[in-house]
């Protein structure tokens, strides 16, 4: 067995919680990724003589906190000395993966309440959320959606068909 499962076997022997283990593993999981990520985009292993004088190299990491469905990950985003490393793994300035929004806007379009969406959220994650915030979390995206939609297009008329492009 890998340690993920042995520390899920763990967990559900000892009767924890096995939420937390998803989120250590998962952040684990996504820092190696992103330290592979610059590995193949440097194209030498760390610590690498061949690194020594290439034109680029590692330059530390900063900190990023995503919130997911299985609590806060922590994550260390490499860099390069010449900036010219864009990772890929996390989308750039984003802090939250939005499961939970997704999940509000669709009930919400199914024509559920804002009171039994709330429900939902505390039965299904243990977190009360008011029906004001349910309600916030919606018009939000409906800012989005109206800007979106309201948006001007350029039309330009292609000549050699005399129609619009």
């Amino acid at each position: 067995m890998n340690h993920f499962t042995t520390d899920l076997v763990q967990a559900l022997v000892t009767k924890q919680d096995v939420t937390e283990v998803f989120r250590k593993h998962l952040e684990t999981a996504m820092n190696h990724l992103l330290e592979t990520e610059l590995t193949a985009f440097l194209d030498y292993e760390k610590y690498d003589r061949i690194g020594v004088n290439s034109g680029n190299s590692r330059n530390g990491v900063y900190t990023r906190t995503l919130h997911t469905e299985y609590g806060d990950l922590h994550l260390n985003i490499p860099r390069d000395r010449n900036g010219e490393f864009k990772q890929q793994t996390v989308a750039p300035y984003k802090r939250s993966n939005d499961t939970l929004e997704s999940f509000v806007i669709h009930m919400f379009q199914k024509g559920v309440t804002m009171t039994e969406i709330a429900d939902l959220i505390e039965k299904m994650y243990g977190h009360h959320y008011t029906p004001q915030t349910v309600s916030n979390m919606t018009n939000i995206m409906v800012e989005h959606v109206d800007a979106f939609m309201k948006r001007t297009l350029a039309l330009r008329l292609c000549r050699c068909h005399m129609y619009l492009c």
